[in-house]
């Protein structure tokens, strides 16, 4: 697993790469604090190359979302394609996140 951070005009896009499962969660998290610091702005997790993310995964692609809300910013995730899409389809988070 791998997240490239960009900082485009004032907005955040985060390039995730590979697979997020268990052993790789608790870096996800981890690499996700400047993104949670930078949440009043706009943010786009970009998962054209993420190819499986785990429930722990989720777990932290939710807490960017809710602290996005709290702080006035947005989160997008864009890309959502093959097991990913499964995965969002099954466990529902298409209703909770802005997917395009």
């Amino acid at each position: 697993m791998n997240i490239e951070i960009k900082e485009q005009n004032g907005s955040y896009v985060g390039n995730l790469y590979g697979w997020i499962d268990t052993a790789e969660a608790s870096q996800f998290l981890e690499d996700l604090k400047p993104l949670m610091a930078n949440a009043n702005k706009s943010i786009e997790l970009n998962c054209q190359k993420l190819e499986y993310i785990c429930s722990l995964g989720l777990r932290g692609m939710l807490a960017l979302n809710k602290e996005c809300a709290a702080k006035g910013g947005s989160l997008v995730v864009t890309h959502v394609e093959g097991e990913v899409l499964k995965i969002f389809t099954l466990t529902g988070f298409f209703r909770l996140f802005d997917v395009r």
